[in-house]
């Protein structure tokens, strides 16, 4: 027997034994918002606020000026309500290869699904807007530094001058200068990653003091810029201010401070964490699995939080 009169025994196509899953980015901006913990029920949360005292000049022999330290409120509430669902008929069950494979994996999509979505919202408070803590096209200035403003670099892509900026007004808002974090587009990394003193070998031949192992590792910037710490993420908001020089086409980086997790700029909290439910329906035969999930974010406090926006179009 020869592969000529062999043929009809021989398998036209060959599929492997394992599905193949979509790549994934980490998930990083979770991890600096302010979750409360103490929220036991309801979905609206409110922290009182106090205001600083005053100073008056005195004179002798007169009466003091009392005044009353200012008071407001910061309100919180519970606004979404999420869910991911998946089913596997009963016959898909009998006839696929591979439905043990896609049955064991619903449940880990669900809750990376749920994990995009809450990392999403996490980073669209960058955003200007109802759903920010910021003015859109508004330099949401404090104590007379902006921190809303539009990247200096060619075309309002991102320049080092814009962390230097960053750090001022932070500064200015009497934010601590430790812990440093930007979460930024990939096309800031990639304009890093060109600037011309890396890049060009005449001006810095063996790029002392900028590279050791490259710019960009994982999600994690090797280098610290101006003191700031550079996370790379694909979830950034869309800038809804129009970026002038070029297009519309750009994304709100934010900078802020971790100094302590009192002092992040974005609160959230979970009234109920992602939660499977499993069960077969009888009547549509087939097993069905859902995650769902509540919580709530909102900017706390805007004074540490800067937004850069940047075109993100001119790689």
């Amino acid at each position: 027997m020869n592969t000529g009169n062999a043929a009809l025994l021989k398998r036209s196509e060959i599929w492997a034994s394992q599905l193949k899953e979509v790549l994934q980015d980490e998930l990083e901006a979770q991890g600096w918002v302010n979750w409360l913990s103490e929220f036991p029920d309801g979905d609206q949360f409110t922290i009182p606020s106090i205001g600083e005292g005053t100073v008056r000049d005195y004179v002798e022999d007169t009466e003091v000026v009392y005044d009353a330290l200012d008071t407001g409120e910061f309100t919180f509430a519970i606004t979404e309500y999420v869910s991911s669902g998946n089913y596997i008929t009963e016959k898909a069950r009998q006839d696929l290869f591979y439905a043990s494979q896609l049955e064991a994996a619903f449940v880990p999509s669900q809750a990376r699904a749920l994990a995009e979505r809450v990392e999403t919202d996490v980073l669209a408070l960058g955003a200007g807007g109802a759903s920010g803590g910021q003015t859109a096209a508004d330099t949401n200035s404090i104590n007379g530094a902006e921190h809303r403003f539009i990247g200096t670099g060619t075309n309002e892509t991102f320049a080092v001058a814009d962390a230097a900026k960053a750090l001022f007004a932070l500064k200015k808002a009497n934010v601590p200068s430790s812990n440093l974090i930007a979460i930024v587009d990939p096309s800031v990394e990639y304009e890093l990653n060109t600037l011309t003193n890396i890049v060009n070998m005449s001006n810095n031949p063996r790029w002392e003091g900028i590279i050791e192992t490259g710019i960009g590792s994982g999600m994690r910037f090797i280098k610290n810029i101006f003191g700031f710490d550079f996370y790379v993420s694909n979830y950034l908001a869309t800038a809804n201010e129009t970026i002038t020089l070029t297009t519309a086409s750009g994304k709100a980086n934010i900078f802020f401070s971790a100094a302590s997790p009192d002092l992040l700029p974005l609160m959230g909290a979970f009234r109920q964490m992602p939660k499977v439910d499993g069960e077969y329906n009888k009547d549509k035969q087939r097993e069905e699995y859902v995650t769902t999930a509540r919580y709530g974010l909102k900017v706390y406090r805007p004074e540490n939080l800067v937004c850069v926006l940047t075109d993100d179009d001119q790689v």
